[in-house]
Parts: C-alpha cells; structure tokens; sequence
C-alpha cells in the first residue's frame, strides 16, 4: 500500500494530465456533434471489422459442428439404405422360402395344373373358375393352391370347367395351424379386405407371436398339412374369451391370381372316401 502511494506521489502531475484529457475527449464528444459522428463513424468501422472478423473465425470453428452433423446425418441414411436393402432381401427370402416350402409340400402330390378365367373379390360368397374340369381330372371337393398358397376348394365341376369357393367366402373353413407351434384352428372370411382373414379357436394357452407362419393342419381330407395360408398380423380375444382369434395377412393375392394348382392327391382321395363312407353310414342310421 505504502508503495502504490509513493508511485502516485511520484507520478502525480502524469495522473492529473491523463484525468484531464479524458475529460477534455467527453466534453468534446459530448457537446459537439462533428466530432462525436466521426468518431463513432471510425467505431463503427472498426467494430464492424472486428465483428466481421470475429464472424469469419466462428463460422470457421462452427464448421466442425456441421461437419459432425452432416457425418451423423451420413451415416443415419446410410443405415437406412442397409435396413431398407435388408428387407427388400428378406422379402425375396421369405418369397424363395414360401415357394421351398410349397415344393417339399406337393413333393408327393400330383397336381392339376388351371387358369382363372374368372374370380370375384366384392362380394360375400365369392367365387374363381378355372379352365379344367372332370375331363382333366378334377373333382368336387379337391383343393387347390398357387404358387403361394391357398386358394380354395371345387365346388362344382363340368367337363372342362370348374368352380372354386375360395377363401375368401363366408362359407369357407378350413383348419389351420401355426407352423412349429402345434395349435390349429379355423380359416373364416366375413367380408371386407381381400388380403386378410381370420382364425379362431385358438386356445388361450397358445404361444406365438406377431408374424408367425399359418399353414394348413392337414385334419382335413382336402389339404396335406404344411400349405402355407398367411402371418398373423393381429390378436384378438375370443367373444366368449375362452380363445383367440387371429387376424392374418392372407399370402395369396387374389387379385392378381392367374395361375392356380388343383391338388390330386391319392391319400387325399382315400381320406374323402372314408369321409363319404362315414356320411353314408350316419344317414343310413
């Protein structure tokens, strides 16, 4: 403290010039309007640059921020692409699957090979023609298949015609079951989308999941087990909650069916045939 004393006392008249020069600049600047333009003009100028300057210097620091979103954004788009190719190759997979499986599946079938000529979607009770019939050998109640899945069933047959009631009719019921899962219940339609349809009857102990294969059981004399029918899209509870009931995503597009399989299959014939017997023999009672 003594020190900073003996150098103000020291330097007294140098502290008493700068004290009066500061003075003189605000009364200056203060009470004439020249020179105070002026000078905040040249402040200006300069301010002006230091900004402009300091501005070239952040936009240049900041480019490393951007350059670190525009990496992110890179690299996020570039997951996309390989999530987006993935699923385009899974969708070809599931596609080669569906036609392994339906392979190994009529590997000891014939089948009748039939074009659509005809086929509703709109209403209730639909129903396909196919240009084959008795003179082919078709017969009522075979089923039939395309290239990736069920179609339906002969209904009526003439000589080179016959008349399919496909899935999608509320007359249909065919018995189903989650592949590798062992729990069968029954393909119904009641109207609407073409593409999806229901199962119900599935037990409430049931364990599958969203996605799961539905193939055909094979319990009924029209279809060997394992023809694949669609996936399970949604679940439902059962109107008396004793059960599920599956939404599925139907595998055959009926809307641009065209070529169909109508599957004669001996065991097929033999299992109808003892079916028939069966119906005979309670009416006869």
């Amino acid at each position: 403290m003594r020190n900073l004393l003996d150098f103000l006392a020291r330097h007294n008249h140098w502290i008493l010039f700068l004290f009066l020069e500061v003075v003189s600049f605000v009364l200056l600047f203060q009470y004439n309007s020249y020179q105070g333009s002026v000078w905040f003009s040249s402040a200006n100028a300069v301010s002006g640059k230091v900004f402009e300057w300091n501005a070239s210097v952040t936009q240049y620091f900041s480019l490393v921020d951007v350059n670190k979103t525009l990496t992110e954004r890179n690299i996020y788009l570039e997951r996309q692409v390989e999530q987006l190719t993935e699923q385009l190759e899974k969708a070809g997979r599931d596609s080669t699957e569906i036609e392994r499986m339906q392979t190994s599946v009529f590997k000891d079938c014939n089948t009748i090979p039939a074009k659509v000529v005809s086929c509703s979607l709109n209403k209730l009770n639909n129903f396909i023609t196919i240009d084959k019939g008795y003179a082919d050998g078709v017969r009522k109640d075979m089923g039939v298949v395309c290239g990736t899945g069920v179609v339906g069933i002969v209904y009526l047959v003439s000589e080179h015609y016959s008349v399919l009631i496909p899935v999608l009719s509320s007359v249909s019921n065919i018995s189903c079951t989650i592949r590798s899962r062992g729990y069968f219940g029954y393909l119904h339609w009641k109207g609407g989308s073409p593409e999806e349809a229901y199962i119900d009857d599935i037990p409430r102990h049931a364990r599958f999941k969203l996605g799961d294969v539905i193939v055909t059981s094979g319990y009924s004399s029209v279809f060997p087990p394992g023809i694949v029918v669609g996936k399970i899209k949604h679940v439902y509870n059962s109107a008396n909650g004793l059960s599920y009931r599956l939404k599925i995503t139907l595998s055959t597009d009926f809307g641009r069916l065209r070529d169909v399989c109508v599957i004669n299959d001996k065991e097929m014939d033999r299992k109808l045939e003892i079916l028939h017997a069966a119906e005979d023999s309670i009416s006869a009672r």
